[in-house]
């Protein structure tokens, strides 16, 4: 009915999944429902994460006696179907992007891995499908929701010590389609939470016990990366780095502004990271 080609659409489950994980920024997705309130709920997210225009067809009891079919746009529906329903959703606006996002992408206060930052964060961590990530020291989950967005099935925690950032953390987690579990500080809000494959520390490094517990909780084989900028913060990644190994980076840019009528370079702070695997 949709006229959509195999290996160019997404099947997406929300059987047991939230709604808020078959939000995408383009693209098209076969969604099969919880039941028949999952359209409704699905639609209006998308009006809510900027993709009201998105077309959507809601197909009821295929094959069956009560079949029928729904076409329009995300903005326009709020009918409760049959809960045996398939949901075709052609997302509109499309703007993917499949690597480091600008920055304005994401809502933040200032507290994010920049772009390029970014991009060498992702590959020292070395994503892998159906692994989970801790990202420590959270800030926007700008490193959280990259990451979910790397390969198929991979999740994040984000730990992040002040509420206002958390809300940011889940409503930029919302606008992408992925999964992130929002908690409170580190390390008083590890207990709990499942063991990662891999570890993002962004802020926080100088707290009491938080290296310690990061290292603890991460599984054997898995990759630690910590991001640091302060002289305190580079002091506990070198103490570290001189008696775990592991390697270490230093990465500073530029950004091109104006001088007068000429062009100048005015550099960013030069960023510390330290990555290693654990035996």
């Amino acid at each position: 009915r949709l006229g959509w080609s195999v290996q160019d659409t997404e099947v997406i489950s929300l059987v047991t999944a939230d709604p808020g994980t078959a939000v995408r920024r383009g693209g098209q997705a076969v969604v099969l429902s919880r039941d028949g309130g999952t359209p409704a709920t699905l639609a209006r997210m998308l009006v809510e994460t900027g993709r009201g225009a998105s077309e959507f067809t809601v197909l009821e009891q295929l094959g069956g006696p009560g079949e029928r079919v729904h076409h329009t746009v995300a903005e326009h529906f709020d009918t409760v179907v049959d809960d045996l329903n398939v949901i075709g959703v052609r997302y509109l606006p499309d703007d993917r992007r499949f690597h480091a996002l600008p920055d304005a992408e994401f809502a933040h206060d200032g507290q994010i891995t920049k772009q390029g930052i970014r991009a060498v964060t992702l590959a020292a961590l070395g994503p892998r499908p159906g692994e989970l990530l801790w990202d420590v020291g959270s800030g926007s989950g700008s490193i959280a929701v990259e990451w979910c967005r790397s390969a198929p099935g991979l999740r994040a925690v984000a730990f992040e010590r002040d509420p206002q950032r958390r809300d940011r953390i889940a409503a930029n987690a919302r606008a992408f389609g992925v999964a992130v579990d929002v908690r409170g500080a580190a390390p008083e809000d590890f207990a709990g939470a499942p063991a990662p494959s891999a570890i993002f520390v962004g802020g926080g490094i100088t707290t009491p016990g938080l290296l310690d517990g990061c290292w603890a909780h991460l599984v054997s084989g898995g990759r630690l990366v910590a991001n640091v900028v302060t002289a305190e913060s580079e002091a506990v990644v070198i103490q570290r780095y001189s008696t775990i190994g592991g390697q270490l980076h230093r990465f500073q840019h530029y950004r091109g502004e104006p001088v007068g009528g000429f062009t100048g370079f005015r550099p960013a702070y030069p960023v510390t990271q330290w990555s290693v695997s654990k035996p």
